[in-house]
């Protein structure tokens, strides 16, 4: 059993083909997906993906930090009202981008502070995006940091030091496509965290693993990161496959 603990199957780039390419993941070995909010707009996208596959897709409900804007008050409203109405596995995907625009990052951080409280409200993990932004991810997990908050950090691709902080809050690493870069990093010092602390995902449709890179990314090449992580940690793919899967269980609780 592989768990794709990220991957936006809802998204507009599988219109064509979302059927084939869910079945494609099965094939496979991928029988859990979990899928990540980006703002009120994908809300319904997601619940018919939900409706559709009751047995294998498994929603989070958040506010992505790059659709924190003006009206922010107003999307996180949105998930609140979400929350509240019906079970989801996860608050994510939730945290701080620097990448693309500073202008709102004390709005990001004000809806990242936010969201994870409910998290612990409602007794759910966080699923964080990071970009550009550790020490900004950082400081606000220190203030908010108890024995009930865990989560993952989602596309992971920091330092080796970022990586112990990180799992020190409670927070396992998502290893995707990043990993078979040959920039990517991560790889080369990923053998010194134990896969106690890893979960694997795609972030389909972006992020492509080799030799897809550049190309629109898709559940079932979760298996090009497993191979990867094989060569990493030397042990069977069986056994990655498995150790993930458990990581995820103990993460979102199913």
């Amino acid at each position: 059993m592989i768990t794709d603990t990220h991957t936006h199957l809802y998204s507009e780039q599988f219109n064509e083909d979302r059927e084939a390419m869910i079945q494609r993941a099965k094939d496979a070995g991928v029988s859990r997906f979990f899928i990540p909010a980006i703002d009120s707009s994908c809300t319904k996208s997601m619940l018919d993906l939900e409706k559709e596959n009751p047995n294998d897709v498994f929603l989070m409900m958040g506010l992505h930090p790059t659709s924190v804007k003006e009206n922010y008050l107003e999307e996180l409203a949105h998930v609140k009202n979400w929350i509240d109405k019906r079970n989801f596995y996860a608050i994510g995907e939730i945290g701080i981008d620097l990448f693309w625009d500073k202008s709102f990052l004390a709005q990001q951080q004000e809806t990242f502070k936010t969201q994870i409280r409910w998290a612990k409200e409602k007794k759910l993990p966080i699923v964080i995006h990071c970009r550009n932004a550790f020490d900004e991810i950082f400081e606000i997990l220190e203030t908010e940091k108890s024995d009930d908050l865990r989560g993952v950090f989602h596309c992971f691709t920091g330092t080796l030091e970022q990586a112990k902080q990180a799992i020190s809050y409670n927070m396992k690493l998502g290893i995707g496509g990043v990993a078979t870069f040959k920039n990517g990093k991560i790889d080369t010092f990923l053998n010194e965290i134990g896969l106690q602390h890893i979960v694997l995902e795609t972030d389909a449709p972006y992020l492509a693993p080799v030799p897809y890179r550049g190309k629109r990314n898709e559940s079932s090449y979760i298996t090009n990161v497993i191979d990867k992580l094989v060569d990493i940690y030397g042990v069977s793919f069986e056994e990655i496959a498995k150790i993930t899967t458990q990581n995820s269980k103990d993460i979102f609780s199913i």
